[in-house]
């Protein structure tokens, strides 16, 4: 049985006009203990994904419909009460911004102590030698001093290794890390990718990456999920993804990057916007903006299909590969 099992999971907007919606029947699972990439563009729907496993969209933002199976049990339909013991225990989120994770009035010692005891009957000494173990677990020096100290008096790098430290505190099944090192210095941010990895193999724990970033999923993940306009559009395992994909707009993701350009030359770009939810194109939402789009493309959406050892939502991804295969034979 999978850790978590997504099925068709919709989510929307209520707005003052009209409802838009956000995720578009979303569906995948997670095995336990494997590392699955979130990637796409500002506005592709991957944060509320991560919202939505955690059960935490606020209004105006709610579940339309489809199943968030965790452990074999629907959360979608458990009360707030009832997830408060799976958030945080064996669910934990890391978010992009520490400095508003953590709280500025309270020291870390008084968050993670918090943290342990809301979940386990605990004595304060016994939960702050466990925050101790935690911090030294992610590489902060002098834990014992650390937990006395505020959230400002720490660089951002600590913060963020405290934020691991905090997921890690009540061991979770699963962490969802959204943008993780966005916030940070250039020079740190593998440092807390590389730390993040061998937490998660070490203790076995489960991990979505969400990220725009296709290089840190290629060196983190084991599976990727492709998002465009709140929909998935390719899902398979990473290497094949990042070797060979197959949708379009992954192929326009991968040249992007700045490896993929020589010295002197422009770097390669998508023309076009990622669409308003508000004014999703009919079709394949990213008709506009491919350049091997048809008049069929524009008219009718297409499903995901089995490509390969991938699933894709293409119309024309025959046709490519065949262009891709002729061009490589020449």
């Amino acid at each position: 049985m999978s850790l978590l099992s997504v099925r068709d999971l919709t989510v929307k907007f209520a707005m003052r006009d009209n409802t838009v919606t956000a995720l578009n029947q979303i569906s995948f699972d997670l095995a336990k203990g494997e590392r699955l990439g979130i990637v796409g563009e500002s506005g592709a729907g991957k944060s509320i994904t991560g919202f939505s496993l955690m059960n935490l969209l606020s209004r105006p933002g709610y579940i339309d419909s489809g199943q968030i199976l965790f452990g074999g049990q629907d959360i979608t339909q458990l009360s707030e009460a009832e997830m408060r013991k799976i958030r945080g225990n064996r669910m934990a989120m890391i978010f992009q911004d520490p400095m508003v994770t953590l709280n500025p009035v309270l020291t870390i010692g008084q968050q993670m102590v918090e943290t342990l005891r809301a979940h386990r009957s605990l004595s304060k000494a016994e939960a702050e030698q466990i925050a101790i173990l935690k911090l030294r677990e992610v590489y902060i020096p002098s834990p014992e001093e650390r937990l006395n100290q505020y959230p400002h008096e720490l660089s951002g790098g600590m913060r963020q290794r405290i934020i691991i430290a905090m997921a890690l505190l009540l061991d979770p099944e699963l962490i969802i890390a959204d943008e993780p090192t966005t916030a940070l210095d250039v020079t740190i941010q593998a440092d807390i990718m590389e730390l993040l990895l061998e937490l998660c193999q070490s203790n076995k724990v489960g991990l979505i990456l969400i990220t725009h970033d296709l290089g840190v999923v290629s060196q983190m993940t084991e599976r990727t999920l492709v998002m465009y306009a709140g929909r998935l559009i390719e899902a398979g395992p990473t290497r094949e993804i990042i070797n060979d994909p197959q949708h379009p707009y992954t192929q326009g993701l991968i040249n992007a990057l700045p490896q993929q350009t020589l010295p002197g030359q422009r770097l390669k770009q998508i023309p076009g916007n990622m669409p308003s939810l508000t004014a999703i194109p009919t079709g394949c939402p990213f008709s506009p903006r491919c350049e091997y789009a048809v008049d069929h493309c524009r008219k009718i959406l297409p499903e995901i299909v089995r490509y390969g050892q991938v699933e894709v939502a293409c119309h024309e991804v025959s046709r490519l590969q065949n262009t891709n295969f002729e061009e490589a034979s020449a």
